[in-house]
């Protein structure tokens, strides 16, 4: 069917306790080999877990560094607020399972599933790579945004401190930033980030999807608790810096009643601005996301897709420019609706149009080497 994305049909492993997505099926739509789990080889793990202490069936997290060429990735999509874009990390230990960028894992022959979650890659280059692409004659100076495919913030962050360091370019070369996250993991850089909103070069925006720490540890195991992002919201507006609140994804039957409650729990907080963005299912996410609602939500599977189904023509994911952010019908206007009212009873998003970073201090930074002597 149009719309459908389809898994290597492989036997559902056991469930793996903190972790996002049931399995770790290879897509079919690439062609990469079928892969099964060998009872051996699980024999073999069992005995090692117990010998060093692990606690059975545990699946681990793994980091490769990647030496990348480049750090900045450009884009002409009509749908988004930025052309460029930088992400120190590939894969996300938050595990979110309904994340539109689990698919990009399949490139590197990997599970767009648990491997997603757990198979990650860090670019410790990423901050040289930023100096150089922005003393560039050529570089033109416009917002970039963080966090548009992975976390800059998820908790590998905290021994590799990649995203620190990018935010002190940032801040030497008076290059504007926006940041997005799922962690009070941003605080730690609040002394760079309150500098960078002195001289108006950064906005933070916190995604809250639900008030329920328990939904969310299904969601979003791995992420921080719910409250803790709110109260990141309230220290970073207590700090001068523009806070933003994402409800992001809206899951209809699942997460849309906190809706209101997200919105004026961040107000009471001093945020004055927000969004919300219905859930995608592209290409993996879609057949994942199914798994999880049978593993977790079986008793509203069909409902929960079906109204994901009626906002995006039937489909399970609209793909096409214009449209894919734009969910339409009466479940989407429903929920449009919700929202707007909301924003205004409780005064957010009113300056929000006004609120643009400032490109023109821009310096270019001199570069590595010692063509920076001459």
């Amino acid at each position: 069917m149009p719309g459908r994305s389809t898994l290597s049909p492989a036997p559902p492993p056991d469930r793996q306790k903190g972790r996002g997505a049931v399995s770790a099926a290879v897509p079919s739509r690439f062609g990469l080999a079928q892969r099964e789990l060998d009872g051996d080889w699980r024999d073999q793990r069992g005995t090692v877990d117990g010998l060093v202490g692990n606690p059975g069936d545990s699946l681990r997290t793994t980091v490769t560094e990647e030496r990348a060429r480049s750090i900045l990735s450009f884009n002409q999509s009509p749908d988004i607020p930025f052309d460029r874009s930088l992400n120190a990390y590939r894969g996300c230990e938050h595990g979110c399972i309904y994340c539109f960028a689990r698919p990009t894992h399949a490139f590197h022959d990997l599970s767009p599933g648990l491997d997603f979650e757990t198979k990650l890659f860090a670019k410790p280059d990423a901050a040289r790579l930023l100096r150089e692409a922005l003393a560039k004659p050529s570089y033109r100076c416009a917002p970039i945004a963080m966090g548009t495919n992975t976390d800059p913030y998820q908790p590998i962050e905290a021994r590799y401190r990649i995203t620190r360091e990018v935010l002190e370019v940032c801040l030497e070369a008076r290059q504007p930033v926006t940041i997005t996250t799922k962690s009070d993991r941003v605080l730690r850089d609040l002394d760079l980030l309150a500098e960078l909103a002195r001289c108006n070069l950064v906005a933070v925006g916190l995604s809250v999807t639900s008030l329920d720490p328990r939904l969310s540890a299904l969601l979003e195991p791995r992420a921080a608790a719910p409250a803790k992002r709110l109260a990141a919201l309230g220290r970073l507006a207590e700090a001068g810096i523009p806070a933003h609140v994402s409800i992001a994804p809206v899951i209809p039957a699942i997460t849309d009643a906190f809706m209101e409650r997200i919105l004026a729990d961040a107000a009471a907080r001093g945020v004055r601005s927000a969004s919300w963005i219905m859930v995608r299912l592209p290409h993996e996410v879609a057949p994942l996301f199914r798994e999880w609602l049978a593993a977790h939500y079986p008793d509203r599977a069909d409902k929960v897709m079906g109204i994901i189904r009626s906002v995006r023509d039937g489909r399970d994911n609209d793909p096409s420019f214009f449209s894919r952010m734009q969910p339409r019908g009466t479940w989407a206007d429903l929920f449009r609706a919700r929202f707007r009212l909301a924003c205004r009873k409780l005064g957010l998003n009113r300056q929000r149009e006004t609120l643009q970073l400032d490109c023109t201090q821009f310096r270019r930074p001199a570069s590595d080497g010692q063509l920076a002597l001459f």
